[in-house]
């Protein structure tokens, strides 16, 4: 393998991007050994340290461009996959993809994203387009069940029952427990919530969640203190006109649990502007512990969800379906939340003044 060869320093084609055989001889190494250092293959970690180092830094410097149809052609795959979401806002999809990024890059494979803004045309639509384009399977995130594919499929938090899907979805039990308990401890008993857009997969698991817990800690869960949002939006205004309804009609709670953490940003805002302030009127819990969530002022008490993860888990679980059509996968992969707990929530103001008591 050559590890004290020196590259001949010439490029061909005036400087324009290389293909293997040229980047081999350039290197005076084999094709074989080159090609398992750039593909990150097992076998790489036999060639010497240094001899890999040089491999990485001649691709670099001499542009070497891999040959998509060649290796697509060897391994009868695009290596490429279809992403359906609807959109791409900041918040859930942005954490979610930055996992699926992360381990489709890693894994040289490419994506085509198509955001289907809950338009049900669009969701029969896209799949099939996508599938016109050679996609090797799809990933279905906050997309609802409707929607089937032969291809292989996940989908993450999309609830979707069709034969060989499977589903990465949160326990949501437990994340419905995690807040009622931290604010039940907390002397909250007069507790608002936010229901998500019924367009959501995971609102009525999530809501079902809250109704059974809070039966458990014995707190009655009233109509007229909960909002149900109309519209999934990446903007706290879908939180703030709610809110700002809400305290208009009644200020008879001390704590409010919301769908998302953009809805408990919009909602803090109202809680201020009606001249009430967070945690000491109201304690605010969000959900999702997106990227601002530590940054807002309050700092927000929210459920993470381990979106992150998520995203990788889904990837990888789709690329080992590919490579693995026989092989029996699970139907359901069930992550688990954990309760951050920042400065938007605290005792409620009866515990208060039993304490200054």
């Amino acid at each position: 393998m050559g590890d004290d060869r020196q590259e001949k320093q010439e490029q061909p084609n005036n400087g324009e991007p290389i293909n293997l055989k040229q980047l081999a001889a350039i290197l005076q190494l084999s094709q074989t050994t080159v090609s398992l250092v750039l593909n990150n293959s097992p076998s790489a970690k036999s060639i010497p340290t240094r001899t890999r180092e040089r491999v990485l830094q001649a691709a670099r410097k001499f542009h070497y461009r891999p040959n998509y149809f060649a290796r697509s052609l060897r391994k009868n795959r695009s290596m490429s996959i279809g992403v359906m979401t609807p959109d791409l806002s900041e918040g859930y999809f942005t954490m979610v993809m930055n996992g699926v990024e992360e381990y489709l890059m890693r894994a040289q494979y490419f994506y085509f994203t198509a955001s289907h803004y809950w338009d049900q045309d669009l969701m029969i639509e896209y799949p099939r387009m996508l599938a016109e384009r050679a996609v090797d399977g799809f990933l279905f995130l906050n997309t609802p069940s409707e929607i089937r594919s032969p291809l292989p499929t996940v989908a993450i938090s999309a609830h979707n029952n069709s034969p060989g899907v499977t589903n990465i979805i949160l326990d949501h039990s437990k994340a419905a427990e995690l807040a009622l308990r931290h604010l039940y401890d907390l002397g909250h008993r007069k507790i608002a919530f936010i229901k998500g857009p019924n367009i959501i997969p995971d609102t009525e698991y999530r809501w079902r969640s809250i109704l059974e817990v809070a039966r458990q800690l014995n707190l009655k869960v009233q109509a007229e203190h909960c909002i149900q949002l109309d519209a999934d939006s990446w903007s706290p205004e879908v939180g703030f006109e709610p809110m700002r309804d809400l305290l208009a009609r009644t200020r008879d709670f001390t704590a409010i649990f919301c769908f998302n953490d953009i809805s408990a940003i919009g909602v803090i805002r109202a809680i201020y502007d009606a001249g009430l302030s967070v945690p000491e009127d109201i304690s605010v819990i969000g959900f999702d512990d997106i990227m601002s969530a530590a940054y807002h002022k309050p700092s927000l008490t929210t459920v993470r969800q381990p979106l992150r993860e998520m995203g990788r888990e889904g990837a990888q679980i789709l690329l080992d379906m590919i490579s693995n059509p026989e092989k029996q996968f699970p139907e359901e992969i069930v992550m688990q939340p954990e309760l951050i707990i920042r400065e938007s929530t605290g005792l409620a103001a009866v515990q208060r003044g039993k304490r200054r008591a």
